[in-house]
């Protein structure tokens, strides 16, 4: 026995380091995991498609914006004229979260009944009350239950809109399960739009899936262009708004931080230190553009590669993600931060 306990004892330490090895490399492999599992981490994009939501702002349109984000998401939110109205800050959070705000008539109703002049004056009513909001005019409509005729088209583009229906029905209003609508999202094609709604639990459950499925066919969200109505890379053709002066006030401090980066985009973390509110000029080096932000209310200069953003309520913490297109070694540079 006394022989036999020293090789005891050496397979005994000999196991213990070779479990710990293979729970380093367990812990190593779930960060990769968690790092290029998530959609946005897709390395090229062979088509885009159109993800939109109907029927908000609603009082789960945070929850939906949250999620959205986190996969990578922009997509088009057609919203109702009266929800705006009634819900402006979620009309808000949509435009700084990076979506594209379009119109879905004033209150939902069947526009082919009404006449010329009451179709004139809903769409113009709900136009009115998204560029209040958000600080941009619709140039997208899409007509409530998918009902149109030649005038309601003629009245839309007489106010600068094109009129979007969907290739793909997500049945998400019909009480589909968060599979049925992965499925029925699976049929989306390049240049294809998919009809969705905001407030619906299961959708939102969905959407990791929709993604996870796109990003193996390599699609990417799009915006729907206004001159065909098909899906589009986002790449800035949609002339971005003109940046506004940063509000007059102290000094403070930003500090841009790189924090994930894939094939053909990556994450920019910028904390402020020294005020509670601020406006951060952040300038982008082209052609890089930036897809998607968060925690800040973002404007731009006319060329579209110097953002002012402004603090919203969130915090001290602001992030954004930029697309490379090709150039993947500039970083974002903080021009100046502004309090007050």
């Amino acid at each position: 026995m006394s022989r036999l306990f020293p090789r005891t004892a050496l397979w005994s330490r000999r196991m213990r380091a070779a479990l710990a090895v293979l729970a380093t490399a367990v812990a190593m492999c779930g960060v990769v995991l968690a790092a290029t599992s998530t959609p946005s981490s897709a390395a090229t994009c062979n088509g885009y498609v159109g993800l939109t939501f109907d029927d908000g702002p609603t009082g789960s349109t945070s929850a939906l914006l949250s999620v959205l984000r986190s996969n990578g998401v922009r997509a088009t939110m057609f919203n109702v004229g009266q929800n705006v109205q009634n819900n402006r800050s979620a009309a808000q959070a949509q435009v700084a979260a990076g979506m594209w705000v379009a119109n879905h008539s004033w209150s939902h109703a069947h526009m082919t009944s009404m006449s010329q002049a009451q179709m004139q004056s809903d769409l113009s009513q709900t136009s009115s009350a998204i560029q209040s909001a958000t600080g941009s005019r619709p140039v997208l409509f899409r007509p409530p239950y998918g009902e149109t005729n030649s005038t309601l088209q003629s009245v839309a583009s007489s106010l600068g809109m094109r009129q979007v229906i969907w290739d793909v029905d997500s049945q998400d209003w019909n009480g589909a399960s968060v599979s049925q609508i992965v499925s029925n999202a699976s049929r989306l094609q390049a240049g294809q739009v998919i009809l969705m709604h905001d407030g619906i639990q299961n959708t939102r459950d969905a959407i990791p899936q929709i993604m996870a499925n796109l990003t193996s066919r390599n699609l990417c969200p799009g915006m729907i262009s206004p001159s065909t109505g098909r899906a589009v890379a986002p790449d800035g053709t949609t002339p971005p708004p003109t940046t506004t002066p940063p509000p007059a006030g102290g000094t403070c401090t930003a500090t841009a931080t790189t924090t994930n980066v894939w094939g053909d985009r990556y994450n920019t973390s910028v904390t402020v230190s020294g005020a509670s509110t601020w406006a951060v000029v952040v300038a982008i080096t082209a052609p890089q553009r930036v897809s998607t932000i968060w925690n800040g209310t973002a404007t731009w200069d006319s060329s579209g590669t110097v953002m002012t953003m402004r603090s919203n309520g969130s915090g001290n913490t602001f992030g954004f993600t930029t697309m490379t297109n090709g150039n993947s070694s500039a970083r974002p540079q903080i021009r100046s931060c502004t309090s007050g």
